[in-house]
């Protein structure tokens, strides 16, 4: 994640995903569901106080589309100015974002066969979003969790689209009313992690979904 002053990562999943999965051919139904908040106003800030709150934002912070003449700068901006602590905001920190971005962007720009600045091709898209996650750890002001994403590519009208899973970890705090993603919890979010383990990824509907304790989102299925 950004941090105040240093090049952050990107805020969201990589926007060039990288096969990691493979879906097995027997499929149980997830154990675990929930549905869970929305946010209130603009780019779904203003989420509740409790532990699925926290992690409805941790979702929409990892959720992104890029595609038309919508960058992945457009979007990773986007994501750090509304879901970052604004004490982990800095310049140095949005320009470390759109720096990231701008590669990104470039690479897509050579994978889609169009020039660096120009809109995606027609029918072109990259999206992700967040399948499922897992509770590290909760208190009434912070969560930390595993969150288990979905990344899809598709290169243009008549190309297939191809995807694969990502698995982020995340720590967020209660300030000013709303959940932050924040430095210092998810500091201590790696360090618990460090402790557990990483869960395995697997999509919903996979038994190693359920044996690994993942909870499913519905409205992300």
């Amino acid at each position: 994640m950004p941090v105040k002053g240093g090049a952050g990562a990107s805020a969201a999943a990589s926007g060039s995903p990288t096969p990691s999965y493979t879906a097995p051919s027997d499929w149980d139904e997830p154990e675990r569901w929930a549905a869970l908040p929305r946010g209130q106003r603009g780019s779904q800030v203003g989420y509740p106080h409790t532990a699925e709150g926290a992690v409805a934002m941790m979702a929409a912070a990892n959720t992104m589309t890029v595609e038309g003449g919508k960058s992945s700068v457009d979007e990773q901006l986007r994501i750090y100015h509304s879901y970052f602590s604004t004490d982990d905001q800095s310049a140095e920190g949005t320009e470390a974002v759109e720096r990231q971005a701008t590669d990104t962007d470039k690479m897509l720009a050579r994978q889609m066969g169009v020039r660096a600045g120009q809109p995606l091709p027609s029918g072109a898209y990259v999206r992700s979003h967040i399948v499922g996650y897992k509770i590290i750890k909760k208190s009434g002001d912070e969560v930390s969790a595993w969150l288990l994403g979905r990344v899809v590519q598709k290169n243009g009208e008549n190309e297939k689209e191809s995807g694969s899973f990502t698995r982020v970890l995340a720590g967020a705090q209660w300030q000013g009313g709303d959940r932050k993603l924040t430095t210092t919890a998810t500091e201590r979010a790696q360090r618990d992690a460090q402790i557990e383990g990483k869960p395995p990824m697997a999509a919903p509907g996979d038994v190693m979904f359920n044996r690994a304790e993942w909870t499913a989102i519905r409205e992300a299925l």
